[in-house]
Order: structure tokens, then C-alpha cells, then sequence
């Protein structure tokens, strides 16, 4: 018997990176509504500040680090913030062009953060779990790209994959310690960055096409995703995957 009880977070604290808008935003305020202290992180204080006093406004917990994560600096002044309970791992950027076009420096920017900084994010909670005996729960944002591939995305399914992979080890290495690792792989999210893209017709229309379900996700399909998985309900989920993407890699 399903337990209610199960998506109450109350005297959780989960870290979320990228938190200022979009995906991040909706993650951060989902997690707040069921009771979990949240710590808002990403470079523009203000859409931080803003989502904060939105959470407050709604009865939640909430605070505000402004920070780079592309500086090890910055991820590793982290460990101040913990231990957490909950890690979203969410940021994250691309920058469409074709594989002809790539350059090194847009190779490194996509990849540094992506890659680098998601990466050892998730090393300094884990190990602020791992030093407190919190058996919690490390979300990464991935995407259908990390599943498949993309035209004009070659960096960015690059590293999505890349992080697929280090989220299985991740699994393996952290179940001892009873923190769960898992992915969350949205397919296209209207949001304030994708909704210009969306306006175009002949681009809507091809992402719908490529989606069995017939519409655009919108950031709380993603959020309520990340919900399941920092809660009790996948208490036996790890080393997985969820796909939010309305079928697009089951074709």
C-alpha cells in the first residue's frame, strides 16, 4: 500500500544548481512544496532572489548562493552549503551548430559545465552525504540527447551521454552508502529560453513530430520527475533512468 506520506520532505535540505529559471526553477519550488529547505544556486542573483521570495511567498524554505559552478573555486565552496539530502544537478548549456562548425573554446564551454563542473558538483555532496550518513538522493538533469543522437548537437549529446555514464558509476560506487544516483532525460521544454525556438513553425512542428505523445513537456513534467526520485517512492531506483520525453527515443 502506497503510503502518502512518501512526498513529504520536511527536514530535507536539497542543493539545485541552475535554479534561477526554467527547469531548475521548477524543480527548486516543487521540492519546496513538499516541505524541503532549499538552497537556490546559479551566476544571476537576482532570478535566484526572485524565485526565493516566491517560494517564501508560498509558505516554503529557501535560500540564495550566487555562484559560477564553472570554477572549481566555486563548486568546491559547495561543501559550506551541506550536507544536503537532495542533489538536482541541473546546470547546464549547448550551443547548436553543425560538427564542422565546433570550435575548441565552444567545445570546452559546453563540456566544462556539462561535464566537469556536474561532475564534481556531485562529488562534494555526495561526500558531505557520505561524511554525514545521509542516505540520500543525487538527481542529474540529462536530456533524450544523452540517449540518442542530434543534429547540430554533437558537444552537447557528447556530454549528456558523458553523463549518463558517470551516473551509472556513480550508482555503483555511493549504493554502499545507500545515496541513490539517477538521470532525468527531458525531451524539448518550453521555457522563456526555448519559447522563441517554439515560435517558429517548421522547427515546432518537427519537434512535435518526433514526439508520440504530441505535445511540447513543459518544466513541471521535468519537476515531478525529480520529486519521485528525491522521495521515498524510488526508494529501489538507482544507476537509472527517467525519460521525459513523450516517447521521442522509444521510436
Amino acid at each position: 500500500m502506497t503510503d502518502a506520506k512518501v512526498y513529504d520532505l520536511r527536514g530535507q535540505r536539497a542543493l539545485v544548481t541552475g535554479a534561477g529559471r526554467g527547469i531548475g526553477e521548477a524543480c527548486a519550488k516543487t521540492l519546496a512544496a513538499v516541505g524541503a529547505e532549499v538552497v537556490l544556486t546559479a551566476r544571476t542573483e537576482k532570478q535566484l532572489e526572485q524565485v526565493r521570495d516566491e517560494i517564501i511567498k508560498s509558505g516554503g524554505k529557501a535560500s540564495v548562493h550566487a555562484a559560477d559552478i564553472y570554477s572549481m573555486e566555486a563548486v568546491n565552496n559547495l561543501k559550506k552549503l551541506g550536507p544536503f539530502n537532495i542533489l538536482v544537478n541541473n546546470a547546464g548549456n549547448n550551443i547548436p551548430e553543425h560538427f564542422c562548425e565546433v570550435t575548441e573554446e565552444r567545445f570546452d564551454k559546453v563540456m566544462g559545465l556539462n561535464v566537469k563542473s556536474a561532475f564534481f558538483v556531485a562529488q562534494v555532496v555526495a561526500r558531505g552525504m557520505v561524511e554525514s550518513g545521509i542516505r540520500g538522493s543525487i538527481i542529474h538533469i540529462s536530456s533524450q540527447m544523452g540517449i540518442v543522437g542530434g543534429r547540430n548537437r554533437t558537444v552537447y549529446c557528447a556530454s549528456k551521454h558523458a553523463m549518463e555514464g558517470f551516473s551509472k558509476s556513480m550508482a555503483l560506487d555511493l549504493a554502499e552508502n545507500g545515496i541513490r544516483v539517477n538521470t532525468v532525460c527531458p525531451t524539448f521544454i518550453e521555457t522563456d529560453l526555448t519559447r522563441p525556438f517554439m515560435e517558429e513553425n517548421e522547427f515546432k512542428d518537427y519537434i512535435l513530430s518526433r514526439i508520440p505523445l504530441g505535445h511540447v513537456g513543459q518544466t513541471e513534467d521535468v519537476a515531478d520527475a525529480v520529486l519521485f526520485l528525491a522521495s521515498d517512492m524510488s526508494k529501489m531506483v538507482t544507476g537509472s533512468t527517467i525519460k521525459v520525453d513523450g516517447g521521442w527515443t522509444a521510436v
